[in-house]
């Protein structure tokens, strides 16, 4: 009997590898909306493991938020440690091979609205010769960027662990204490005072028992993935002067009219290019629906997909798009692009009428810019929802959306924070990880100086210490 429960669970997790259409994982995130089975471990059962010596922040993972709240919280003097399942910092920046951030600029402007970390990180690239950087937006060698942030993070003092994730969540009297660390040495309990989940899909609040949303609040679907392809061999200076258009859909139309294209996406999202390298070309462009970020079949099946397209991608520029006759695939990302996974229900919730008002907030921490980007969930292009503003657009991100309602001891920060599905597609997006990271590496520490929880602390003193370390909190602190 046992036997037979087993199996039952089993299957329908096998049978996700072999249902491209993911109707399995739409039924799944409609029951998943709202709700999720804790897998939190008390201090006493988290004992049983090899401890290692306590930090005061660690911070999970090492993305745009990640780095950013670990470098923040390590200048102020806090023992800290990022904890990231790759083998760089970076995220979708490096391990994603998205080599390219923006918007660090108000909308359509020159006008400067994101500092801090995720600024600093780009400034650095630029400097030693790996890409360029304007008040907009940066271009960069991925291998630059790595190499950047792992000498900032040595030169800010903070610990770095890679090939490493956190497997589960330690929780005491509905605190955050600590986390149980998956790695090539087993799974070891790290303490610390103050965890930042910077995972990108909420997965250390979650397994800490805070609520948390997933997806389209009416269908439950979360955006399509992307896995960043780059590809060699372009005269950009010819692709540049025949593209008529950004996202080139007369292309895809006709090379699908022609049957030389499956219909997985009908507009390109992005050809990155840095001068640095000027053959090469970033491409996002592939478009995987249906698949949960908190899934590891998912995620598998949504790679070997991702990988197909990009393969695929390849005889229809050469055939389609004039500066691309004799391009190559380099490689494929080994880290999938996955814009939406779970929303935490924090103490505050920026809403998609909070984006386009261009809110301001009493406890802001930085400003978000982007437009409300939301890719097709059922199938290629972009959702109605989509918006896109005015020149000059930006809107204040307050600090509540870092603090659970309901879970002490621990912040979030990345596009795991509170939000609805709407205005995630402006908050998701690099520059505003960073923001996040930043305030939430700033308020573990203050909140340790302190003795108060993340929930408690002084607004003033966080926005004063964002200020220090080259934040742009409020509209006074921005600059041409």
């Amino acid at each position: 009997m046992g036997g037979d429960r087993l199996s039952r669970e089993y299957i329908p997790a096998a049978l996700a590898f072999s249902r491209p259409s993911g109707e399995l994982s739409l039924r799944r995130q409609r029951l998943r909306l709202h709700k999720e089975i804790p897998l939190m471990l008390t201090l006493r059962q988290a004992r049983r493991l090899e401890t290692v010596p306590a930090v005061d922040v660690l911070v999970a993972g090492g993305g745009p938020a990640g780095f950013s709240a670990g470098f923040a919280a390590a200048r102020l003097g806090a023992k800290t440690l990022i904890v990231e399942q790759c083998n760089c910092l970076g995220g979708i920046a490096t391990a994603g091979e998205h080599a390219h951030i923006c918007l660090y600029s108000a909308w359509a402007s020159a006008r400067r609205v994101v500092g801090g970390p995720i600024w600093e990180a780009a400034g650095r690239v630029a400097e030693t010769g790996y890409g360029v950087r304007t008040n907009g937006d940066a271009d960069f060698e991925i291998e630059g960027l790595k190499l950047a942030l792992d000498r900032l993070a040595e030169e800010c003092g903070v610990g770095v662990l890679y090939y490493s994730f956190v497997a589960d969540t330690v929780v005491e009297d509905g605190r955050v204490v600590g986390v149980v660390v998956q790695s090539k040495d087993g799974r070891r309990f790290f303490p610390a005072a103050r965890v930042v989940d910077a995972t990108g899909d909420g997965d250390v609040y979650a397994r800490g028992g805070a609520p948390f949303d997933v997806g389209d609040e009416e269908t439950g679907l979360c955006q399509p993935m992307t896995l960043m392809f780059t590809v060699g061999g372009v005269n950009y200076a010819a692709l540049k002067a025949w593209r008529t258009s950004y996202q080139m859909r007369e292309v895809w139309a006709e090379a699908q009219r022609n049957g030389d294209m499956r219909p997985f996406q009908d507009q390109v999202m992005g050809f990155w290019w840095t001068p640095t390298r000027p053959d090469h070309l970033g491409i996002n462009f592939t478009h995987i629906t249906r698949a949960d970020a908190t899934r590891a079949e998912d995620l598998t099946r949504a790679t070997i997909e991702g990988r197909r397209q990009a393969q695929e991608c390849i005889p229809v520029f050469r055939k389609y798009v004039r500066g691309m006759e004799k391009c190559f695939l380099i490689h494929t990302a080994p880290l999938i692009g996955t814009r939406e996974g779970r929303r935490l229900r924090g103490v505050c919730r920026l809403s998609r009428a909070d984006v386009v008002g261009q809110r301001r907030f009493a406890d802001a921490i930085g400003f978000g810019s982007f437009f409300i980007d939301i890719h097709a969930t059922q199938g290629p292009g972009m959702e109605d929802k989509t918006w896109r503003p005015e020149a000059g657009f930006c809107y204040q991100i307050p600090y509540g959306v870092t603090v659970p309602e309901s879970l002490d001891g621990l912040l979030a920060a990345g596009r795991c924070v509170s939000c609805d599905h709407e205005a995630l597609g402006s908050l998701r997006v690099m520059p505003q990880c960073g923001v996040l990271g930043h305030a939430a590496g700033v308020a573990a520490v203050l909140s340790l100086r302190d003795g108060v929880q993340p929930r408690a602390v002084d607004i003033a003193a966080l926005q004063a210490e964002l200020r220090r370390q080259g934040g742009i909190v409020s509209d006074t602190d921005v600059t041409a």
